[in-house]
């Protein structure tokens, strides 16, 4: 099952390496002309309410249905990030939607913060839209490079824990879990305790305080 919270990110897709992202320019519904000194400043940054509200205008107009909007975010009690939380050490947003009953996945990890992210997708799907407009394909044509295949467990489904758990808790699951997954054990795999250690990593940056 896909989670909002943590993000779950397509297990086809690449990731981009945290130094390699980028800041973005994705400001509020604002005109640049109109912007300070004709110029983009850090309070006109795009919210992340202001971004969901951009990407759900652009996913009705393709007609999308089933929408999980996935990040490092906590969510809302509609299941969709709640703004105003410290930005997560993985800002990577992942869009899993249905169109024509086939599921999709577009994720953005591009730029440094969620909102960025989440404005990126909105723009792609824009910019899609516009390229319908010529008729050489549809928008379901269109996205059939991003089909989404199931998502890849996450830190906290691998070692068995709870979202946020505590590092005692992460440090427990994760002693438990490894005497299955050590190479020298039946059944283990240097693989398998590979992926063991860096779901522990990954756990532990989004532990419990």
């Amino acid at each position: 099952m896909t989670t909002a919270y943590p993000l779950a990110w397509p297990s086809n897709r690449p990731r981009r390496a945290p130094q390699s992202r980028k800041a973005a320019q994705f400001n509020k519904a604002v005109a640049r002309s109109n912007l300070m000194g004709g110029s983009w400043t850090e309070k006109n940054q795009i919210t992340v309410a202001d971004a969901l509200s951009r990407l759900q205008k652009e996913l009705d107009s393709i007609r999308a249905g089933y929408v999980v909007v996935s990040s490092n975010l906590e969510t809302r009690l509609d299941g969709l990030p709640r703004s105003g939380q410290k930005e997560p050490a993985d800002p990577g947003v992942a869009v899993y939607f249905r169109i024509a009953d086939k599921p999709h996945c577009l994720p953005c990890d591009t730029y440094r913060r969620v909102a960025d992210n989440i404005a990126a997708i909105a723009a792609h799907i824009q910019a899609t839209r516009a390229i319908e407009r010529h008729g050489v394909a549809s928008v379901a044509e269109m996205f059939s490079g991003f089909v989404a295949l199931p998502a890849p467990k996450t830190c906290w489904e691998i070692l068995g824990v709870q979202p946020r758990s505590s590092r005692a808790e992460i440090e427990r699951a994760f002693r438990g879990r490894a005497t299955e997954a050590h190479p020298d054990k039946p059944g283990g795999s240097h693989d398998a305790m590979a992926r063991l250690n860096r779901a522990r990593d990954d756990a532990l940056q989004g532990a419990a305080q």
